[in-house]
Formats: structure tokens, sequence, C-alpha cells
């Protein structure tokens, strides 16, 4: 599988302006990838105490995006502000060619950022397949909790992505934790973080990254630069890892009871 990292600025509360920016890069890269992954929040930045901000789940912003994976044949992984049934939650998602959209919601919200106040948080660990690779999807403070992404004996998924806002003031804890998550779950770790500066006037600095299963980073960006890396990730080289390393069979079984869920 071929994956496009998208690290960039976002426009800060505008979600038409986001939506044009990315069908730009897409366009660029349609007919060399199979998934493009894009930073949380793409299109309004991480807005916590602007709920009005939200659109309905398969509103404008769904169907731009499917739109998007129809015509470029891509999926694309990211996160958005979705309203649905009275609730708001930073949603992520893959849209895929051809297929309905598959979502996971973002399970630990960030209460010193706001996000607590206004957002529910998702209670599924969601699995999705695309072009036969299985993938876990974790949306920034996500990545801080490692038996939420835990993969069990059995190997569940190949790819853990991880979107993010990530700051620069925090940043070593990201390079730290993206690298350790896939090392314990035995897969290909990708997370993308977003660079400039928002509404808030935080910083970021970036440090989106592609770790193999021997924690090289395939990647490869600078700070705060602005640009498309595309990866190769081969599940056959991760197949045999596993099968020379089987450190998965040594896993500690566990029951995940944190806020009413059941693993």
């Amino acid at each position: 599988m071929r994956v496009a990292l998208l690290q960039y600025p976002i426009v800060w509360a505008d979600p038409q302006a986001n939506i044009g920016l990315l069908d730009e890069r897409l366009r660029a890269i349609a007919g060399q990838v199979d998934l493009a992954v894009v930073p949380e929040m793409f299109t309004t930045g991480f807005c916590t105490d602007r709920p009005g901000l939200a659109e309905p789940w398969g509103g404008p912003t769904c169907q731009a995006l499917q739109h998007m994976a129809d015509t470029y044949n891509l999926a694309i992984a990211g996160s958005l502000m979705a309203s649905e049934n009275g609730k708001l939650y930073n949603r992520g998602f893959l849209f895929a060619p051809g297929v309905p959209p598959q979502y996971c919601d973002k399970h630990h919200l960030y209460a010193s950022g706001g996000e607590a106040e206004f957002f529910t948080p998702g209670n599924e660990r969601k699995i999705f397949e695309f072009r036969g690779v299985k993938i876990r999807l974790a949306v920034c403070y996500d990545l801080r909790f490692p038996v939420w992404l835990r993969q069990d004996k059995h190997n569940l998924y190949d790819l853990l992505i991880c979107v993010a806002c990530w700051p620069s003031i925090r940043i070593q804890y990201w390079d730290a934790l993206l690298a350790a998550r896939a090392a314990e779950n035995h897969c290909y770790g990708i997370g993308v973080n977003m660079v400039g500066t928002d509404g808030l006037q935080l910083d970021y600095n970036g440090h989106s990254a592609a770790y193999d299963t021997w924690l090289k980073d395939l990647a490869g960006f600078e700070d705060y630069e602005e640009a498309t890396r595309i990866v190769d990730l081969s599940i056959e080289k991760l197949r045999h890892f596993r099968e020379v390393l089987p450190q998965w069979k040594e896993a500690d079984e566990y029951q995940l009871e944190n806020k009413g869920v059941d693993a």
C-alpha cells in the first residue's frame, strides 16, 4: 500500500477554504497512492470552543470527501467536527472510493483544551479494512493511552494511523508515543500533524512520521515543513516480522472497562 502523509497548515475555522486546499493536494497525487492522511479537524483546526462549526454527519464536508475519494480513486483518513443526534464528536474517518464511509469517534477528549466541555467521547474500537490492509485510527490525545490502542493475540490490525493537532511545546511526547505504539503493537505507525499557527496562537511544528516494523521513519519531514510525503508499506514484510519475533503470542489478556467500553 502507498500512503501519502499531508502535513500542512489548517486555515482556522474556515471549512470551505480547507476543503479546497485538500482537493488541490489530492489532485496532485491522484494515481500515485492508495491512501491519503490529513491532520485532525482538518476543516477547522482545533476549534473546541466553537460547536457551531460542526456539520451533520453526511453533510457537505462528508459529501466533498466522498467525491474526492471517488474522483481520485484513493482513501482519505483524518478527523472532523461532526454532529449527530444532538451530540458533537471529534470524528475520525476513512472515506474510500465506491463504499460507504467508516468512522470512529475520538475516545479520550482533551479536557485541558476544552474539548470535553462540548464533545462526546466515542466508545467503539473499530478496525477498518482497505485494499487488504487492516487499519486502526486514533485521534490525537488517544495516542497517550496504550490500552485503548493495544492489539490482542490475533493481530487485528496492520496499520495504526493517528491524526493530530499536536503543538510544538509537547512534540517530544508525540515523537516518543507514536514510535512506542507502533513497536508494542507490531504494526506500521503513521502520524500526521499540522504545521503553522492556529487561531489561539499555538505553534505546530509537524513531526509527522511513518514508522515501519523496525521503527525507521519512512517519511522524513523537517521541522515546520509543509509537504506531502509518500511511503510504501509492505504487509508481507510485516507478517514476516511477526513470525520472526512473535512477541504478540505472549501478550497479556485484558478487558477494557474504561468509560464503559467492553473490549
